[in-house]
């Protein structure tokens, strides 16, 4: 996934990372143990921030780690932060690491993701859920949020597709703001240019138990003539030092009620 800058030399960059999180220079200034006069100087190209500097105004914004990257870039430094492949030998323990922990979680669904919602890994209890789906959408690289939208993927057994379907776009708008991703941007594009049949996304009534989460959102699911109710969750790692790391997310659906708790139970066993 690439990076598109948008300006020149890291103070404009980091002027923008400032502004999107709506704070000011002082602010900013107490949080990194400097001065406004001198983070206005870095902002404004007068100053050359050091390596440290760059790093600890990065943190203080909370700017992902391929971004940090980006900007030790701009201000002739070299990256910090290695970006291994899932598949190198080096990633073996975070492999058997995610592996188990899906294993445990089964027979709910769970699997994770890269940055671009690209399913690098899932449990027994998802792939249960993608029954019926059409099979070149299971081609992989399998994709996350094409898998759930598209036509011919999940979309027609959603019963609140409109509202599922309106928070995962808002979720991936968070995402390109921060990132400033053209991969994403597109995938976002496409995904968000499906049809969405008015017969689904809550249009049609459905018949089953209540399905009423006073909590969360829940993600309601038709399988096999029944309605499944589902609460998302989503953990990241803690203190990635990798870009790779720090872009997967392991997603987790956790039944709502428990006719649905005992129901995926029913057919683990």
């Amino acid at each position: 996934m690439t990076t598109v800058a948008h300006d020149t030399g890291v103070g404009p960059l980091l002027r923008s990372w400032r502004e999107r999180r709506r704070i000011s220079q002082l602010e900013l200034a107490l949080r990194a143990d400097s001065s406004a006069r001198h983070i206005s100087f870095i902002e404004t190209g007068r100053s050359r921030p050091s390596e440290e500097m760059v790093l600890r105004l990065a943190e203080r914004l909370d700017v992902p780690v391929r971004e940090r990257n980006a900007l030790l870039v701009v201000a002739g430094y070299a990256p910090r932060y290695t970006e291994t492949a899932l598949d190198d030998p080096a990633m073996g323990a975070l492999r058997e690491g995610m592996d188990r922990l899906l294993r445990g979680y089964d027979p709910y669904p769970a699997f994770v993701v890269d940055g671009l919602y690209t399913v690098v890994a899932a449990n027994q209890g998802m792939a249960r859920l993608l029954d019926g789906v059409s099979e070149h959408l299971l081609v992989p690289p399998l994709n996350a949020m094409r898998l759930t939208l598209h036509p011919e993927g999940m979309a027609p057994r959603i019963r609140n597709l409109r509202e599922w379907r309106a928070d995962l776009l808002a979720q991936m708008e968070r995402q390109i703001a921060l990132v400033r991703s053209a991969e994403l941007r597109e995938l976002y594009e496409e995904v968000a240019g499906y049809p969405v049949a008015s017969e689904h996304g809550g249009d049609q009534e459905w018949a089953g138990p209540s399905a009423s989460v006073p909590f969360a959102l829940p993600l309601l699911v038709e399988h096999d003539g029944r309605l499944l109710s589902f609460v998302a969750s989503i953990a990241t790692f803690n203190t990635p030092m990798d870009v790779t790391v720090a872009e997967l997310a392991i997603e987790t659906l956790l039944p709502a009620d428990q006719a649905t708790a005992a129901y995926l139970r029913s057919l683990s066993s």
